[in-house]
């Protein structure tokens, strides 16, 4: 009879890519339904790669996006784990709280009102 040497468990799973939780999605999901409603956006994808999560948003389906909001952990002690980029590429603003950064597209739906 042999004795066998105890199993260790698991280590923990090291996560191929990045995903945004149900907070995040929530958060990302009803902006996406106000500008829907707004009539600015038609369309939206989403990205799950290895180093970042991109939810891309578009004026119609076969065009480039509008913007990208872009989840990068490895960006959270330096410039925060959210950024909106622009149709150019540009960086519109970047943080740690997807809220607050999720502003600068915010603006679009204050419009004035013409009382005529």
């Amino acid at each position: 009879m042999s004795v066998l040497p105890p199993t260790p468990f698991p280590a923990a799973p090291v996560p191929d890519r990045v995903t945004f939780d149900r907070a995040e999605l929530s958060v990302l999901l009803s902006l996406y339904g106000r500008m829907v409603a707004a009539g600015e956006w038609r369309d939206y994808g989403m990205s799950f790669l290895r180093e970042a999560a991109v939810f891309s948003v578009f004026r119609r389906t076969a065009e480039n996006p509008l913007y990208r909001i872009e989840k990068r952990p490895k960006l959270r002690a330096k410039q925060g784990i959210y950024a909106v980029i622009g149709m150019d590429g540009q960086v519109l603003r970047r943080g740690h709280e997807l809220p607050t950064v999720l502003r600068v597209l915010e603006r679009k739906l204050i419009r004035p009102v013409d009382l005529d």
